[in-house]
């Protein structure tokens, strides 16, 4: 990856900021008249699908409480972009979509792909992230999934963050979803600074607005205090997505016209490790995710500037994909004696 472009993957990024059973989280919902569970099921789905489109992004950090009586919170961190999130499947009861950020560099626009979220109805597991480094796949019981929504968040290379469970419901005429608690690794606004915690447990909540939408995270960041995992602080973070296309949107969607197919190749490489490894065990670094996180998208934007050919760029995506796992699936079984944490 040239310097230039980890560069600006990096500075993007940045400047944006953004082991329990999971599904225990809310007790079962009761049986309904299948008229209310039709209805029910399509008004998730337009809340879901109302995710899409072109937003300005607001995003609003603060720690809050420290737990920690040494640790004092950062001051409140207020950012923000361009973003176009793209429907980039619909098969009824899973929905996924991609977020692409616009991103102004060296006075040339700059497409980052970012996040994805996929949505599935009533699923049978999740890919849950359960130590560092590693996800796993936990099985969710029928009644706890029955009516219910899996969010589950891939990081800009499409390798695992976090997943949970929750139901779309409406509390004084608000419509939201609340997902059970989650463990998720360090964000990259965290990661880069090496602080005292090194993941988060939190709820996350996503409601529809008249201009757009929200995704509202109670997080506590916790870290390893003499042998054991400890909360460090509260935070609190409220990302606002409001309607907007007073941005170059149409260098997003030409991004995503000559990579798609790449990307959905990426997509099926990550999928058979998962499938064969019962979840993954991949490398992260602070600067970009997965420690090949810079070279999946490098490839990504030599695709879309005409200097790499898709098959050659899929071929060496799923080498990199293929290798990296297994080999740190093979250092981790090699580990397994050793003392876990606990959460």
């Amino acid at each position: 990856m040239t310097i230039k472009l980890k560069n600006r993957i990096g500075a993007a990024l940045l400047a944006l900021t953004v082991a329990s059973a999971p599904a225990l989280a809310h007790p079962p919902i009761p049986e309904r008249p299948a008229e209310v569970e039709k209805s029910a099921f399509e008004a998730d789905r337009a809340d879901i699908l109302a995710m899409a489109g072109a937003f300005k992004v607001r995003f609003d950090m603060q720690e809050s409480t420290a737990w920690a009586a040494d640790y004092q919170p950062l001051d409140r961190k207020i950012s923000g972009g361009h973003e176009l999130v793209k429907v980039i499947e619909d098969r009824g009861r899973k929905i996924v979509l991609q977020h692409l950020l616009v991103v102004d560099a060296d006075g040339k626009d700059f497409i980052v792909k970012h996040w994805r979220q996929d949505w599935q109805y009533e699923p049978d597991k999740l890919l849950v992230y359960s130590d560092r480094n590693t996800w796993e796949y936990q099985p969710v019981p029928e009644k706890r999934s029955h009516g219910r929504w899996s969010q589950t968040v891939y990081q800009v290379d499409d390798s695992p963050r976090y997943a949970g469970l929750g139901e779309w419901e409406t509390q004084g005429g608000v419509r939201r979803w609340r997902s059970n608690w989650t463990w998720r690794p360090l964000a990259r606004r965290d990661a880069v600074r090496h602080p005292v915690y090194d993941r988060y447990y939190g709820i996350n909540r996503h409601s529809p607005t008249p201009s757009g939408w929200i995704h509202f995270q109670d997080n506590i960041k916790m870290g390893m205090v003499d042998g054991a995992l400890k909360p460090i602080v509260q935070e609190y973070v409220l990302n606002s997505y409001t309607r907007f296309d007073g941005y170059n949107v149409q260098a997003a969607e030409d991004y995503w016209a000559k990579t798609s197919g790449y990307w959905s190749r990426v997509r099926d490489a990550w999928e058979q490790a998962f499938a064969t490894g019962n979840g993954v065990v991949i490398e992260e670094e602070a600067q970009t995710g997965t420690v090949i996180s810079g070279q999946l998208l490098d490839m990504g934007t030599q695709i879309a500037d005409g200097e790499m050919v898709e098959a050659d760029a899929v071929k060496a995506a799923q080498t990199l994909i293929a290798d990296a796992t297994s080999r740190q699936r093979a250092e981790s079984d090699a580990n397994k004696a050793a003392p876990a944490s606990a959460y």
